[in-house]
C-alpha cells in the first residue's frame, strides 16, 4: 500500500515539475516572440522605427548608458528613492494602521479623512511638495508617501478589524490584554494581508517615485523618461520604460522571497 501510494506521490509531483517547466517555457516563449515580431515589423517598416523603436535600437541605447556610466546612476537613483519611499510608507501606514484598530474612537472619527484622501488626485500635491520640500529627493518621496501611504493605511486596518471576533473575545475571557491580543492574534492572522500590502506597495512606490522624477528631478528613470520624450529621443524612452519594468519585477520578486523565507520562520503552511 506504501509502494502503491508513493508511486502515485511520485507522479503526481513529476505532472507539477512539468507544468511548472511548461509554463516558464511559455512565459519566456511568449516574451521572446513579442521582441522578434516587434524587431520584424520594424524592418519590414510595418511600424516607424523612430516612434517606435524596436529592440535593436534598444540594445544599442542600453549599451551607450552603460558604457557612459548613466545608468548606474539613474538607476540607482530611482532604486535607492523607490526603497525609501516603499519602507517609510510600509511601516508608517502599518503603525498608523494599529493606532487606529486600538482606538475604535480614533478610527471613526479618521474614517472620512482617509476616504477623502484616498480618492485625492496625488498628482495635485506634487507643486505642494516642491514648493515644502524644495526641489530634491525629499520631494520625490513625499509624492511616494503620499501614494502608498493611505493605501496601506487602509488595507492594515480593514485586516485588522477582520479579526475573528470570537477568537478576540476568547482571549479577553481568559484575561489577555489588548497588547497581548494584538501581538498573539491580531498580527499573526493578518500575515497574508500584510505581505498583500508589501507587493501592492511595490508598484505604487514605482509609481510615486516616478510621477515625482516627472515633476522635479536631475537623475533618475523619471528623468530619462522625461528627456528622451521632450527631445524625441524613443529609443530612450522606451529602453528606460524595459528598465523600469525589469526593476519593478525584481524588486517584486524580493517580496516574494521574504514571503517565503517569512513562512518558514513563522511556520505558516498557508
Amino acid at each position: 500500500m506504501s509502494e502503491g501510494i508513493s508511486v502515485l506521490r511520485a507522479e503526481y509531483l513529476e505532472e507539477q515539475r512539468k507544468n511548472r517547466r511548461a509554463v516558464t517555457f511559455w512565459r519566456w516563449a511568449l516574451l521572446l516572440l513579442f521582441f522578434v515580431g516587434w524587431e520584424a515589423a520594424a524592418r519590414a517598416e510595418l511600424i516607424d522605427p523612430f516612434i517606435f523603436s524596436c529592440p535593436s535600437r534598444m540594445a544599442m541605447t542600453l549599451a551607450s548608458l552603460f558604457s557612459s556610466g548613466e545608468l548606474f546612476l539613474h538607476v540607482g537613483t530611482s532604486v535607492l528613492e523607490t526603497i525609501a519611499g516603499f519602507i517609510l510608507g510600509t511601516l508608517a501606514g502599518t503603525a498608523i494602521a494599529v493606532a487606529l484598530w486600538w482606538s475604535d474612537f480614533c478610527s471613526k472619527v479618521a474614517e472620512p479623512y482617509l476616504v477623502v484622501l484616498n480618492s485625492l488626485p496625488k498628482t495635485a500635491l506634487g507643486p505642494i511638495f516642491i514648493v515644502w520640500m524644495g526641489a530634491g529627493p525629499g520631494a520625490i518621496i513625499a509624492m511616494t508617501l503620499a501614494i502608498s501611504l493611505i493605501v496601506t493605511i487602509l488595507d492594515m486596518l480593514n485586516g485588522f478589524l477582520e479579526t475573528d471576533k470570537e477568537k478576540i473575545r476568547l482571549m479577553r475571557t481568559l484575561g489577555a490584554s489588548k497588547l497581548q491580543i494584538l501581538f498573539k492574534l491580531v498580527l499573526p492572522s493578518n500575515f497574508a494581508t500584510m505581505i498583500n500590502a508589501l507587493k501592492v506597495n511595490v508598484g505604487l512606490s514605482w509609481v510615486g517615485v516616478i510621477m515625482g522624477e516627472f515633476l522635479v528631478s536631475k537623475a533618475g528613470l523619471g528623468y530619462l523618461i522625461v528627456y528622451g520624450s521632450q527631445v524625441f529621443k524613443m529609443d530612450l524612452v522606451m529602453t528606460t520604460v524595459l528598465i523600469l519594468a525589469l526593476s519593478a519585477a525584481l524588486m517584486y520578486r524580493c517580496i516574494l522571497w521574504l514571503e517565503k523565507a517569512l513562512k518558514k520562520y513563522m511556520g505558516v503552511t498557508v
